[in-house]
């Protein structure tokens, strides 16, 4: 048992998601798939950039369940325009697990540093969108607490990292600049490296943002078996989707888009597609603000039994005087244990 930041007791407390759970054009005509490539015996280590060795996958995590005495549901919210609604208060708040309204006992609103993992596209698909992407990764940075733990993961082939905290944005941008779009599309091993990677982070706070285009066309790893991984994990995922037309997307687009929403939407974080490659940068200084802004609340659940199932969360928020609505963005559910 560890104790939480309210002194309440909380046999496993994750802190960043919900808690307590467990190109525009067609790279290839056949390749699109979620099989993996190549059999678990035939992978290798991914080697990066900056350093000789990076640590290979590893296999999926058992599912994550929780004995709770408390839960504690982090909640960003935000407006139509994508920015995040400060200002609202506890009573604000209607908090819901399977179906059953629970009394929120705690609440607080929190802007800190996190740890945070940039993951950008470097196929071939986006040797038209990269100058964008390099813009937007920048954007990101300038809108960041000087305190937070990064790394960048670009993808194309495979996976690779790219700089890391002790390295500086300008060293990652001058990488990114010599750096030419060529290969496919390996998003769902780049996810995977990620989340591998993001167990070793200094704070307990954790998100990834994904700036992408299309959908996986080389990854080993399956888009079930990744979204498992993510939906157990203790990380907030957002993604950009950066599309040559809205109206005439490819099916690789439309796929993209499908499979980048299947991953955010078991975290607390979302996908947003690009209207323009200008709006790109403005969307990532958004992300960057809104995942730093984040409400915690918190409840004694009214019924525990032990059953070791999963529990569904629901959160409402009363809008602002003067706002139309606001989006709740928050992780679903949380794993029991069976006792």
């Amino acid at each position: 048992m560890r104790n939480c930041p309210f002194c309440f007791r909380v046999t496993v407390f994750l802190y960043g998601s919900l808690l307590f759970i467990p190109s525009a054009r067609m790279q290839s005509k056949d390749e699109v798939h979620v099989i993996p490539r190549i059999g678990p015996a035939e992978a290798t280590p991914y080697k990066t950039k900056l350093s000789d060795y990076e640590p290979p996958l590893l296999p999926r995590a058992k599912p994550l369940r929780a004995d709770v005495d408390v839960v504690l549901v982090p909640v960003t919210v935000t407006d139509p325009m994508n920015r995040p609604v400060l200002g609202l208060k506890k009573q604000d708040f209607s908090v819901y697990e399977d179906k059953a309204r629970q009394q929120v006992q705690y609440f607080s609103a929190e802007e800190g540093p996190i740890s945070v993992g940039l993951l950008l596209d470097t196929s071939k698909s986006m040797a038209n969108k990269f100058v964008t992407e390099r813009a937007a990764a920048e954007e990101f940075f300038k809108n960041a607490n000087p305190q937070d733990d990064y790394f960048v993961i670009t993808f194309a082939d495979r996976p690779r990292l790219l700089t890391t905290s002790i390295q500086s944005m300008e060293d990652m941008q001058e990488t990114l600049t010599s750096d030419t779009p060529d290969g496919h599309t390996a998003l769902l091993d780049a996810i995977y490296l990620a989340i591998a990677r993001m167990r070793t982070a200094r704070y307990e706070r954790r998100a990834l943002l994904i700036i992408s285009d299309g959908a996986d066309n080389h990854s080993r790893y399956g888009l079930k078996e990744v979204r498992r991984l993510v939906e157990e994990a203790n990380i907030e995922v957002y993604a950009i989707g950066i599309f040559d037309s809205m109206l005439f997307r490819s099916f690789e687009e439309l796929i993209g888009k499908h499979w980048l929403g299947e991953i955010t939407d078991v975290t607390a974080g979302q996908t947003v597609a690009a209207a323009s490659l200008d709006k790109v940068p403005q969307l990532a200084a958004a992300l960057s603000r809104q995942m730093r802004n984040q409400y915690v609340l918190g409840y004694r659940p009214q019924k525990i039994s032990g059953d070791g199932k999963w529990r569904k969360i629901k959160v409402q928020v009363a809008p602002p005087p003067g706002a139309s609505r606001v989006q709740a963005h928050y992780k679903k559910g949380y794993m029991a244990t069976a006792k």
